[in-house]
Order: structure tokens, then sequence, then C-alpha cells
């Protein structure tokens, strides 16, 4: 297998001890651009096993990092009660804006929510969009046959695949269609699916990052593989990697 990630020799890059609080752990990061610098989303869960997400930045994307001193987003409303987990930020030039997607997690489980946001100092808050269970949702940066598009995780039986969604608004969501399905079996994505990064726009199509989990023994077993969707119907997948590219070590 060509080897297409190099993990960097620093890492890692930011951890629990980086964050202005009484933390467990820091994981699970979004990552955007603004101002010249690199931001990061990171999900950080204290002792109860709470999340939230707190924002960080450097100039470099590697080194210098000043972490805000509270969290942008944390439970406020009851269906993120436990918490919000695993932002993805998109930049939306239409909007002049990023919109984050979240998962919203309460005793209701987890649910996608957004948030939209101009600077990373303060958000409006969409609401849930699609119900539980549901999560790993990311938006695309345009829109696309005048709707705005979601990729979005559903899971039913265990078993989690890989869906779109559309809206007018970005807070009215239906059409679902199903992108990618977990491939079951021994398959290193067999149990289920989830988007990783938000889809990025390539001449080619979409290309997404995606995780996918096999359930060993010891427990699943979580790798990264690469999807390609069309560009103009983003609801067809022209391409999949039948090997993971990037895996625990």
């Amino acid at each position: 297998m060509t080897e297409l990630f190099h993990r960097h020799p620093a890492n890692p890059l930011l951890t629990a001890a980086d964050i202005p609080a009484h933390v467990a752990s820091a994981f699970n990061p979004a990552a955007t651009e603004i101002d010249g610098e690199v931001l990061l989303l990171v999900r950080v869960e204290d002792a109860r096993g709470l999340s939230v997400l707190w924002v960080a930045r450097s100039r470099d994307g590697v080194s210098d990092w000043r972490v805000d001193e509270s969290p942008l987003l944390f439970p406020v409303e009851i269906y993120e009660e436990w918490g919000c987990e695993d932002g993805r930020i998109t930049f939306v030039p239409e909007l002049g804006e990023w919109v984050i997607a979240y998962t919203a997690y309460s005793h209701l489980g987890p649910a996608v929510a957004l948030a939209r946001t101009r600077d990373f100092q303060s958000v409006e808050r969409l609401g849930v969009v699609l119900s539980p269970e549901n999560k790993d949702a990311a938006l695309f940066p345009r829109r696309i046959d005048g709707q705005w598009v979601l990729l979005h995780r559903p899971v039913s039986g265990g078993t989690g695949h890989m869906w779109l969604a559309s809206s007018p608004d970005l807070v009215h969501w239906g059409h679902a269609n199903v992108v990618l399905r977990a491939r079951g079996a021994a398959w290193w994505d067999g149990a289920r699916i989830g988007g990783g990064a938000q889809p990025l726009e390539t001449p080619e199509g979409w290309l997404l990052l995606y995780h996918g989990v096999k359930q060993m023994v010891s427990g699943p077993v979580y790798r990264v593989g690469l999807a390609l969707l069309d560009r103009d119907q983003p609801w067809h997948a022209v391409a999949r990697t039948d090997e993971w590219v990037f895996a625990p070590e």
C-alpha cells in the first residue's frame, strides 16, 4: 500500500494540558483557516465524560497554539445536555461565514445540530436539524441545484451508512439519499462508516475522507478511507478505496 499520510514528528500537537481548564482529554478537532492562521475546533472532554468544543489557533498549524479561555460551544439546550461533540467546519463563501456541524448529545440520543459564526468568538445556533440517532455530519461549501447539502450518518440496528440531505435554508432538511454503505462482513469498513472532514471540491468531484469501523474481539477499530462523489450529483459515488489509507499504529 502506498503511504499517503505521514505523522508529524512533533505529534501530539495539542493535549489536554494545553486547555486552560481541568479536562480529561482533547481530541477529534475540526480545522480551518482564518485571518492567515490555522484554527482548530477541538472536542474537549471533562472527567464526567461531557464534551465541549474549544478553539485553538496557531500561525503554522504546528506550534505555539493559543487556546481560548472558554469553549465556543457548550451545553445550553436540552438536546445537548450531555455534550457538544465532534465538530466539522465548512466555510461558505455565499454566507461569508463558517457553518459548524456537530453532534448534540443528550438522553434523547446523538443528533445533528448546526451553528454558524463569522469570527469563532460567538455563534448562532440553528438547533437540531436531524434527529437521533445521527451524527458525523458535514456541510458542502456551496449549494447544489439551489439546495444546501449535508453529509450525515444515521444508525439503525447498529449499522451506519452515509447519507445526504438537502435544504433550502439550512434549517429544514429532507430528500434523503444513501451515498456510501458500510460493506459488512470482514471489510475494514464493514460495521459502520461516517464522514471525516468537510467535503472537498476538486475538478474530478467531491473528495471525502471517511472513517470505517471493523468490530474485533477486542473492540472496534477505526481507519480512514477515501471516496469521490459526482460534482453535480453528489448522491452518486464515483470511486472508493478498497483499502484503508490511514490507520492507528
